[in-house]
């Protein structure tokens, strides 16, 4: 079954969307842009999104392994073409993670989730270089 999204224009580069979940949320653009930058622009989400997914998938993938896990964040550092449509080239991904952990369960948590569970990397494999880090804080 198909999901839904909305996106309604507000004014200037101002779009608010309607998930299909019943969530809604701003997107703009930068001043550069024509926005006001009062929002995330729609690649930032798609970059957030990919974030977002594969920690959600550590979570969970390490609580499965029983893992006394205290905290996860995940950065994503981003680069786009030149070019129009000046696509992402290149996302480096860096989980810090914190608790008594196993580092090989770590590492197989993210690799997991990176190629075989989140939703968004597949999305984009193939088409951005996709890198990983982790930091493991006891």
């Amino acid at each position: 079954m198909a999901s839904i999204i909305t996106s309604t224009w507000v004014s200037g580069r101002q779009f608010l969307h309607h998930s299909a979940t019943g969530h809604a949320l701003v997107t703009d653009t930068p001043v550069e842009a024509g926005g006001d930058n009062r929002a995330p622009t729609p690649l930032e989400l798609v970059v957030m999104g990919l974030a977002g997914c594969t920690g959600v998938d550590v979570v969970s993938i390490l609580e499965g392994m029983r893992q006394p896990l205290r905290g996860v964040q995940v950065t994503a550092e981003y680069e786009r073409a030149e070019e129009h449509p000046r696509r992402i080239t290149r996302v480096a991904l860096r989980y810090r993670v914190e608790g008594d952990l196993d580092p090989a369960k770590v590492e197989r948590a993210v690799a997991l989730s990176k190629d075989k569970y989140c939703s968004v990397a597949a999305m984009l494999a193939g088409q951005v270089e996709i890198s990983h880090a982790i930091e493991i804080v006891p």
